[in-house]
């Protein structure tokens, strides 16, 4: 029997190579989204399950004794499903989320609920706009076409974007704060739409954004089912642990 951590964070890399120092036989999981996933130093798949009945017959089928929720905090579809699996299992979940970040004096926050919130709280007049939201949502920005863009995403899109004026960075976290600061002054960004990611991946924008009092659109987390979560993979794997005893 497996452990099946779904993955994608950079928390759940982390907690790949913690479990692969240990005797514990896992399976990483991505979601797909990503064109060059970061390779995983224990056993690997790539793509979805088919919704809560995919998920449930890879369980059974794989012989599941645990599942790990590491996606991030806003793939809350994959943790809905995850939860629904698992108690259609009866297989031990804990999720690996880190707490998200809080606003602090010197930060200039618009706080929304979701990305549609987001676009409405961008101005009217034209700005230059950096968008550190992946690109699965960056469809949503095009009915305020008036702003410039400054697009950081993972991979390359598979076409041109609907925006008339944008730029965009290819690049992957952890980024560090002075080359964001750099890139936010050179491109004179003036506002930064980020999601509420947490952890230190993707924190150097935040950063940046506060010693160049910018104004920071911040998208709060999906509400999710209640469900056990720890913050730091060492928690996980005594977690597993105890888990493994139990069975």
């Amino acid at each position: 029997m497996k452990t099946l951590i779904l993955g994608g964070t950079l928390d759940a890399s982390r907690l790949a190579k913690a479990v692969s120092e240990t005797q514990l036989d896992a399976m990483f999981s991505y979601a797909g989204r990503v064109d060059t996933p970061r390779e995983q130093p224990i056993p690997t798949r790539i793509g979805g399950f088919g919704g809560v009945a995919g998920l449930v017959d890879f369980i059974l089928r794989e012989r599941i004794r645990a599942v790990i929720d590491a996606t991030h905090p806003f793939a809350a579809q994959m943790s809905r499903n995850a939860i629904a699996a698992c108690a259609q299992t009866n297989t031990p979940l804990l999720a690996l989320e880190r707490p998200p970040w809080r606003e602090q004096p010197d930060d200039n926050w618009i706080n929304v609920a979701d990305i549609t919130k987001a676009v409405d709280a961008l101005p009217e007049t034209p700005a230059h706009i950096f968008l550190g939201i992946g690109r699965q949502h960056l469809s949503s920005f095009y009915r305020k076409p008036q702003h410039h863009y400054l697009l950081r995403i993972v991979d390359q899109p598979g076409g041109p974007l609907d925006f008339p004026n944008y730029e965009i960075v290819v690049d992957r976290g952890p980024f560090e704060f002075e080359k964001d600061r750099n890139l936010l002054a050179e491109k004179r960004i003036q506002y930064v739409v980020a999601k509420n990611a947490g952890g230190e991946g993707a924190f150097a924008k935040i950063q940046a954004a506060r010693d160049l009092k910018l104004q920071v659109i911040m998208i709060g987390r999906p509400a999710l089912p209640k469900r056990n979560v720890v913050a730091d993979p060492k928690d996980v794997l005594n977690w597993l642990a105890h888990s493994t005893s139990a069975k």
